[in-house]
């Protein structure tokens, strides 16, 4: 009897456990799917978080009409960045920015977030977004500055490119940073001259007359300056002279063929204590462009004026323009000529004269062709 009730009490107890070891077993192997869609579910999300908040154009490159221009100051945490593109629409989630920025931090890359202006497009994924930031892609202002030009060119231009104010270039140029180039010349009044005529490029949120000074005269030091050291030996003219022979070489020479001859009339000129008689210095001095129409008259190049060449003996107190290195280097290896004049076809190419009365007839052929309209 009591044998019988334990063998029904045991079957009893195995009945209990049968379920709740079913139940473990059920849970086990639930397990792995819950895990597989919690990870679908994260992946779908973070596609759709980096993914770019626009469809891509077909060019991988963003295009003018979705770019969007956005300003990193300098100390923005990289929380404030993400919540900033997400506000601009640049970016799907300022979180799964977050959370790029941890990764990239995890990598152990040197640098981080750089302040500056981006150009940045909806069209970008936040991986793009985040390494254009990262690397410090700034948009970039480009300028050219041709040779010839003279300061004041240079101000109209930037204030035509809407840089500055004109008349701010024009304030900076006047001050002369001696502390940080001793190399120019004392007493200079301005910088004209010494501004290295070429193409720049600078950071867009730092383009100021400042920035731009300094690039420029930079160049100089650069290019222009050891050309003179090189050949300073071989030549009596300082600094401030060979630029500013330069500068009116430049002017006057249209031809590159006709540079180191223009040049040689003109060190002849100043060796024969001659007025190197430049249109370009007057035209300087009295703050006016002469034309094919309307040349210099009489009374203009009469007019008193430390720039008037054919009043003043010698060079000019400044330079007149910036001089290229083509005029710069033919300045320094003028042509060993006997020619003292020079008159402009109007093409690009001038008559040059041994004598005073060559150059009359010269003047005289010119002149004559003007009229006729040739």
């Amino acid at each position: 009897m009591d044998q019988e009730q334990l063998t029904k009490d045991s079957a009893r107890q195995s009945r209990k456990g049968t379920p709740q070891v079913s139940k473990w077993l059920f849970y086990l192997a639930l397990l792995p799917a819950i895990w597989g869609v919690c990870a679908w579910q994260g992946w779908a999300w973070w596609s759709w978080a980096s993914a770019p908040p626009k469809l891509a154009a077909e060019s991988t490159t963003p295009s003018d009409a979705t770019a969007v221009s956005i300003q990193i100051p300098e100390g923005t945490s990289s929380q404030k960045i993400g919540r900033d593109l997400e506000a601009a629409g640049l970016i799907r989630s300022a979180s799964a920015w977050n959370m790029w920025a941890r990764w990239l931090t995890l990598q152990n890359r040197e640098g981080g977030f750089k302040a500056g202006t981006y150009q940045l497009s909806p069209t970008q994924p936040l991986g793009a977004v985040a390494d254009k930031l990262w690397k410090g892609e700034v948009v970039q202002q480009s300028f050219t500055i041709p040779e010839g030009w003279s300061l004041t060119q240079m101000s109209t231009y930037f204030e035509a490119q809407g840089f500055f104010p004109a008349k701010s270039f024009m304030a900076a140029v006047s001050q002369v940073p001696y502390a940080e180039y001793p190399w120019l010349p004392s007493g200079l009044p301005h910088l004209e001259g010494f501004l290295y005529p070429d193409t720049y490029q600078l950071d867009g949120d730092t383009v100021t007359p400042e920035a731009v000074i300094k690039q420029m005269l930079g160049r100089f030091e650069q290019v222009a300056l050891p050309v003179y050291q090189k050949n300073q030996k071989n030549t009596k003219l300082d600094l401030k002279e060979w630029v500013t022979l330069a500068s009116i070489v430049e002017k006057e020479a249209v031809v590159a063929s006709e540079r180191n001859r223009i040049s040689g009339v003109f060190n002849s000129r100043l060796k024969k204590s001659m007025p190197l008689a430049s249109d370009p210095t007057v035209e300087y001095g009295l703050g006016i462009r002469q034309t094919k129409e309307k040349p210099l008259t009489f009374k203009q190049v009469e007019t008193p004026s430390p720039y008037n060449t054919y009043i003043n003996v010698g060079l000019p107190p400044t330079p007149i323009a910036a001089p290229g290195i083509a005029s710069l280097e033919a300045t320094l290896a003028p042509e060993n000529t006997e020619y003292l004049y020079f008159m402009a076809r109007y093409d690009g190419t001038h008559i040059f004269s041994r004598t005073l009365a060559e150059h009359n007839a010269a003047v005289a052929q010119i002149d004559q062709k003007v009229r006729s309209g040739q």
